[in-house]
């Protein structure tokens, strides 16, 4: 299975894409899609789709997993990063890919053994996990830490293991 993390950003969203066979997860590709922070908005989230959309055609991912957005303390910062993540989920979609999300505390944990990692431990440790020369720039860190998350999952994540349930849900009689 062939998996396309992403880290999401509107002037620097991280993708990575890794192979997972049995047991073994390896590296295939990683980088980040750079906005300039002076383009109209409207440009820089056709770019992100853009150029994800050209990595999922080269790459050809079986499915995705997308940072599960947080609540920032800065609402212009989240709602902007969340027209990021429109854009991506956009990109996916008209792809037919498959998506996940993850919080950011469940990667770092997957990959670093610590929720509460700092960027360089993950950086490092995926450096390590997928036997590269060095570590990959920082959002490309994050992406390939979110794919290396989902295929550690493996079949785990088709049953539902990991993923929050609404309280709708959780309620007795409510469907699953």
């Amino acid at each position: 299975m062939r998996i396309l993390g992403i880290d999401p950003g509107s002037s620097a969203t991280g993708y990575g894409v890794v192979e997972r066979c049995g047991a073994n997860v390896s590296y295939v590709a990683h980088g980040t899609i750079r906005t300039p922070a002076s383009a109209p908005l409207e440009r820089r989230l056709a770019a992100i789709q853009a150029e994800l959309s050209a990595a999922i055609v080269e790459y050809r991912p079986d499915r995705a997993v997308v940072e599960r957005v947080f609540v920032s303390v800065n609402p212009r910062s989240a709602l902007v990063l969340g027209q990021a993540r429109g854009a991506i989920l956009a990109a996916l979609g008209s792809a037919g890919i498959p998506v996940d999300e993850l919080a950011a505390r469940e990667i770092k944990k997957a990959v670093t053994g610590v929720g509460a990692a700092e960027k360089l431990q993950v950086q490092v440790m995926v450096a390590r996990l997928l036997h590269l020369s060095r570590p990959p720039a920082q959002d490309a860190a994050d992406a390939l830490a979110a794919a290396i998350a989902r295929a550690q999952m493996g079949r785990l994540a088709a049953l539902g293991v990991g993923r929050r349930r609404s309280r709708r849900q959780l309620l007795p009689g409510a469907a699953p």
